[in-house]
């Protein structure tokens, strides 16, 4: 039987996580790895600062004390003998579209998988209603994970419109979309007479064409991104070399 290894940002706890394990437990053996709290945001950061707690729960999941990173690094690679054969992070509260990768705890959970050598998916809900439709689009996902062949380093991040599975229109694999420089953050003062801010709610967005994120679930898709780690953005290195020779 398959082994997968679930894990997400929004904490142990979160309604999206259940709802994926319920999906796919008879169809593969599970182990779930997820922070004891929420982390969205967290990116891909590690906690290298303190040793991990590791915590089995009632319900055979497990929590830690630290970020979705960190979890799918325990859960992967040493803490049991059986190392699994596919990553999924989610099902997370709100989707995770264009820039948002770069901040995502839940993408980072599974490009974390895909370092370690796994097969790994993102997935989210746009929206906090219907996370068994976002369940069933990751249940037929895994079903064919056996034929998915991609690149070195590239994982899938999959956003799911919040609505019932029969509103469903398809299925669409897309580029990401971007939003636009970020708002100010909105300052508050505390009991104690101190500012404090908080961060801004995501901008507008300023590329959102046909074939990225942002249109396919504004149109009712599910959107498929395969995502790469490689940052690199290769077309510049000319540039940037041509750049640094005028200066010899």
């Amino acid at each position: 039987m398959r082994r997968l290894l679930l894990s997400n940002d929004d904490g142990v706890y979160a309604p999206g996580l259940k709802a994926l394990h319920d999906a796919l437990e008879a169809h593969a053996k599970l182990r779930v790895v997820a922070p004891d709290r929420d982390r969205s945001g967290a990116s891909n950061s590690l906690t290298l600062s303190r040793p991990l707690s590791l915590t089995a729960l009632e319900n055979g999941f497990y929590s830690v004390d630290g970020t979705p990173a960190d979890c799918v690094y325990l859960g992967v690679n040493g803490v049991w003998d059986e190392r699994p054969d596919l990553v999924i992070s989610g099902i997370n509260h709100g989707g995770n579209l264009g820039d948002d990768v770069l901040y995502s705890g839940t993408v980072a959970a599974a490009m974390e998988g895909r370092n370690l050598g796994m097969i790994a998916i993102a997935m989210s809900l746009c929206g906090d209603r219907y996370f068994d439709t976002a369940a069933k689009v990751a249940s037929s996902l895994i079903g064919a994970a056996d034929q998915l062949s991609l690149p070195p380093r590239t994982l899938l991040n999959v956003n799911v419109p919040d609505v019932p599975w029969e509103a469903i229109k398809g299925v669409k694999v897309t580029r990401l979309g971007y939003r636009g420089p970020a708002e100010k953050p909105l300052a508050i003062e505390d009991p104690r007479g101190r500012t404090r801010y908080w961060i801004a709610p995501v901008a507008a967005n300023a590329d959102d064409g046909e074939d990225t994120d942002f249109a396919a679930i504004e149109a009712g898709y599910v959107s498929i991104t395969p995502l790469q780690t490689d940052l690199t953005r290769h077309p510049a290195c000319r540039d940037v070399q041509d750049w640094l020779d005028a200066f010899a």
